[in-house]
């Protein structure tokens, strides 16, 4: 554990904590009689931490973007692959305690596992240093210039964003219909709709099938947003 002590440049007061981020729920349901928790917990109240760290981060950053804009920019920031990425750097996998049957199945390099497993880890320096222990490592580990420089990227891809977004709630699905065109063959103008759960929830223009679906793509976002 010192090592990745080191590596998160944080030493525990209480080593229970750090070792109760690191165990997955199939190690506990394996050792019942134990006394002690899976990560499950300390992830809740990591993401919760996460979200409050990034929203005062980007808060301070972009003094005049609105609410809209700001929650797109924090989803992108703190989606699985970046949590995912932040991981792989403080090699969490070998770390973890898994139990046989997740072991076997490659859980240690499991995306899904390694993400929650950062968010408990942040959940386990708050708890054990506060919110500027958890701060300062959240603001090294994953909010700098470059990875928002990513986000900014990924921002223009608003079909990709829009996906990411509805996943957040279980069996949603998305999918594209165009309902119209215009102009000449050679000028012609495409009108997409995007439908989730096949309900219309966005329409968009564009010179190309494809830029008619990001600007439905974005109207979706935008009005799913305000809805939150």
């Amino acid at each position: 554990m010192q090592a990745l002590e080191e590596k998160l440049q944080y030493h525990f007061k209480n080593l229970a904590l750090l070792e109760e981020a690191l165990r997955h729920s199939s190690y506990a349901n394996e050792h019942r009689g134990a006394n002690f928790f899976s990560n499950e917990r300390l992830e809740f109240l990591g993401d919760s931490v996460l979200g409050f760290v990034t929203a005062e981060y980007l808060f301070a950053k972009h003094p005049t973007a609105p609410e809209g804009e700001l929650t797109r920019i924090r989803a992108l920031l703190v989606c699985e692959d970046s949590l995912h990425e932040v991981a792989q750097r403080l090699e969490l996998g070998k770390y973890l305690k898994l139990g046989n049957g997740e072991e076997s199945c490659g859980g240690r390099t499991r995306p899904s596992i390694l993400a929650d497993a950062t968010e408990a880890v942040f959940a386990a320096v708050y708890l054990d240093g506060g919110i500027s222990a958890a701060s300062a490592l959240i603001h090294r580990v994953l909010l700098d210039t470059e990875r928002e420089e990513v986000a900014e990227e990924k921002r223009r891809d608003y079909k990709t964003i829009l996906q990411e977004f509805v996943q957040r709630t279980p069996n949603q699905t998305l999918s594209y219909r165009l309902f119209g065109e215009s102009g000449p063959d050679h000028d012609k103008t495409f009108y997409f709709e995007v439908l989730l759960n096949g309900g219309a929830v966005g329409k968009g223009a564009g010179r190309s099938k494809k830029e008619a679906e990001q600007m439905a793509a974005k109207d979706a976002l935008e009005k799913l947003t305000d809805q939150r």
